[in-house]
């Protein structure tokens, strides 16, 4: 598939061969448990990724910070809502007892080659992360997901240049029930609204017992214009077994493992 926003682009720097799978650190790399800290960030970008996967809430005094969970509890020696805590109160937190949970802007100036998927988790962080897009021109770099639709809708809307997108939970849905029984222009007419904007279904293996990365799911999804992203995937046997499929890229908390699977297949863009 061609690369349908600078986002995608996995290739060689000088653009001369095909895209490679795009390889997505989950939160950056840690095998210690400090899932979105600086140290996981730099630690993935050490291994070679050029694509971080995190996620963005927003404090009560609207600053724009890079977490994953509604409240500080489960992996921080803090606790409380972010949401309604200042940002004097959460830079108190660490997490694992060690790190300080990153700003935004942080991870923005720190790596200014590498790529962020970023997943939108509250709306209180719709309008500061729209606004620190445009304050550091970051329009080629991210990828803005959401398991809300509605709430992916809300970033792309106050921009001023196009990003890369991933369909939230009703537009996946739409295609992973109703694609194998709809003819391809049926399914276009029904799902096109849903996915207007999107260049990625990023996805599960499987919804509980229903599959969803299929054979007949990638070929779909090609047929349609869209990269298919799995996560969050940690096993070796599966990452290859997915990029047997072809599908265009993979997240997980592994990093290293992707890697030496990536490398194993002439795959590796880092």
């Amino acid at each position: 598939m061609s690369s349908p926003h600078p986002y995608f682009a996995s290739g060689p720097a000088d653009g001369d061969g095909p895209d490679l799978p795009l390889a997505m650190a989950h939160r950056g790399f840690s095998r210690n448990g400090l899932e979105n800290s600086m140290a996981a960030f730099r630690a993935a970008v050490e291994l070679g990724f050029r694509h971080l996967e995190t996620d963005v809430h927003t404090t009560a005094d609207g600053v724009l910070l890079l977490f994953h969970d509604e409240t500080l509890d489960r992996v921080t020696d803090g606790r409380g809502r972010i949401s309604e805590l200042p940002a004097e109160a959460v830079a108190r937190a660490r997490i694992g007892g060690v790190e300080p949970i990153p700003l935004f802007e942080e991870l923005a100036k720190a790596f200014p080659d590498v790529r962020l998927n970023l997943d939108v988790k509250d709306w209180n962080s719709v309008d500061a992360l729209a606004a620190a897009i445009e304050r550091y021109g970051l329009h080629d770099r991210v990828l803005i997901a959401s398991f809300s639709d509605r709430r992916r809708r809300a970033v792309l809307k106050q921009l001023s240049r196009p990003v890369a997108s991933s369909a939230g939970i009703v537009s996946n849905a739409l295609f992973v029930l109703l694609g194998p029984v709809l003819p391809a222009p049926l399914l276009r007419l029904t799902a096109g609204r849903a996915l207007r904007g999107v260049q990625a279904l990023q996805v599960p293996v499987s919804y509980g017992a229903v599959p969803v990365v299929t054979p007949g799911f990638v070929r779909r999804a090609h047929r349609h214009g869209l990269q298919v992203h799995v996560w969050t995937v940690n096993d070796p046997a599966e990452m290859r077994r997915l990029l047997d499929l072809g599908v265009d890229g993979i997240v997980t908390d592994r990093a290293d493992l992707l890697k030496e699977v990536l490398l194993e297949r002439g795959g590796w863009s880092g």
